[in-house]
């Protein structure tokens, strides 16, 4: 066996390493062969712009992963000024340096640029029409990285949930702790997506990267279409086998029955067969992905 350590594929530079997406890429991409450097709001603000431009000069990555995001999508209605400086001019910023050293950036938007009027999957060339504050600052956010000249991925994904952070499945998990009776929109139909699958594309990703020559915008996320309640019964329905408390009731309501600040699409239904046939990822399996959070899930540490 030869004891002569083997050069590092890439250098990677990852940023919003502490967020539920920047985790799940550190849990993929620890044990390949690229030199990872895992950068937190501590060691990199995004929204200073003058530190993240020097910090990124000084780094040299090959690949820029921005894992970082404004994703409280009713509290942006009310501070839509923080939104679109991290969602928007901070990718700005990150854009033109990497134009500037000629780099990848790898960046995830999301399904709710569309307005959800479609009866289709969306499409990666169909109309965009946000209807809230951060559907528009994370589009201004795209648009700000094809004018910047970089080499890019532009990911768009939906309904993010993992072991780490606040998504909609540990809620779900804390608030079935805590009640009988449960009440989940039951007409916002959309694709549930294990922030894991995402990371584990991206690895598989980032060696063809070198065959591309030009930017492009993809769609990923899980492969069943469901609703919010029915994303509820999958969740309780698993908990339940792993002896969690769960409600006795899971009633599905209209949206209009839970009006919220900002308006959410209907329909968010991502089509994702390019990013397949472009790099042979395949959709996320969010019924195992519920399984696998599951596994790991401590009641103790549910998030308040």
């Amino acid at each position: 066996r030869s004891f002569i350590s083997r050069p590092k594929f890439m250098k990677i530079l990852v940023l919003g390493s502490k967020g539920q997406l920047g985790q799940c890429c550190y849990d993929q991409l620890e044990n390949t062969d690229h030199e990872v450097i895992y950068t937190s709001r501590d060691q990199i603000d995004v929204t200073d712009f003058d530190q993240t431009s020097r910090q990124i000069l000084k780094i040299v990555p090959d690949v820029v992963i921005n894992a970082t995001a404004y994703t409280a999508v009713d509290k942006a209605e009310n501070d839509r000024e923080k939104a679109e400086e991290i969602n928007h001019l901070a990718v700005e910023n990150i854009a033109n340096v990497c134009a500037l050293l000629g780099n990848w950036l790898i960046h995830f938007s999301t399904d709710y640029v569309f307005d959800g009027q479609s009866k289709l999957p969306y499409k990666e060339d169909d109309s965009t029409n946000p209807q809230g504050v951060y559907g528009v600052t994370k589009l201004n956010g795209e648009l700000a990285i094809r004018s910047s000249g970089c080499k890019f991925l532009i990911i768009r994904t939906a309904w993010i949930f993992s072991e780490y952070g606040n998504n909609f499945l540990r809620t779900m998990l804390r608030l079935g702790s805590e009640s009988d009776k449960l009440h989940i929109v039951s007409d916002q139909i959309g694709c549930p997506t294990y922030a894991q699958d995402i990371a584990r594309s991206i690895v598989k990703i980032i060696p063809q990267l070198k065959l591309k020559k030009e930017g492009d915008l993809y769609h990923y996320c899980g492969k069943q279409s469901c609703s919010w309640h029915e994303f509820a019964l999958a969740i309780f329905e698993k908990a339940k086998a792993c002896n969690l408390k769960i409600p006795r009731t899971i009633n599905p309501i209209e949206t209009s029955a839970y009006p919220t600040p900002a308006k959410r699409p209907a329909f968010s239904v991502l089509e994702c067969s390019k990013i397949e046939s472009d790099f042979g990822v395949t959709r996320s399996n969010w019924m195992d992905g519920i399984q696998r959070v599951l596994d790991v899930f401590d009641p103790q540490k549910a998030v308040r």
